[in-house]
């Protein structure tokens, strides 16, 4: 998936001259600030953002994006409703995504219970592994 920007509203307080830019991408999110002589970047994983709130007003919608990985949160103000909206979606799809590429666990070895001591050990045990008895075939 390209990375999409979304672009604060130059009339919103603090966005007149250098207006708040927010990337989102597969992996990560980034807000960037700009200044007159520097940059404020800032950036989270897509596995490690807790939950994104969007409140809106009557033109814009402030974004935040909190982090279950312990740096600060994402703020932004002045996006348009339309911009919040979809952000929210990338990210929960994004993260559906990640979700959805974790590796299943391995299999469960078949069990019994050692008739010497009781306590479980697989199936094709020769010895048991507590009392180290030998156990019957069958």
């Amino acid at each position: 998936m390209p990375t999409e920007t979304f672009k604060a509203s130059r009339w919103t307080k603090g966005n007149l001259f250098f207006p708040t830019l927010i990337e989102v991408s597969d992996s990560s999110v980034v807000r960037k600030k700009p200044g007159l002589i520097s940059r404020n970047e800032m950036s989270i994983h897509i596995k490690n953002i807790a939950s994104v709130r969007i409140q809106t007003g009557l033109l814009w919608s402030d974004i935040l994006i909190e982090s279950s990985g312990g740096t600060d949160a994402i703020s932004s103000h002045g996006h348009k409703k339309a911009d919040a909206i979809r952000i929210k979606e990338i990210i929960e799809s994004s993260q559906t995504r990640h979700l959805g590429a974790v590796p299943k666990p391995a299999p469960v070895e078949p069990t019994k219970t050692c008739p010497y001591c009781a306590e479980t050990i697989k199936t094709a045990a020769k010895v048991c592994r507590f009392c180290n008895h030998e156990l019957p075939t069958e």
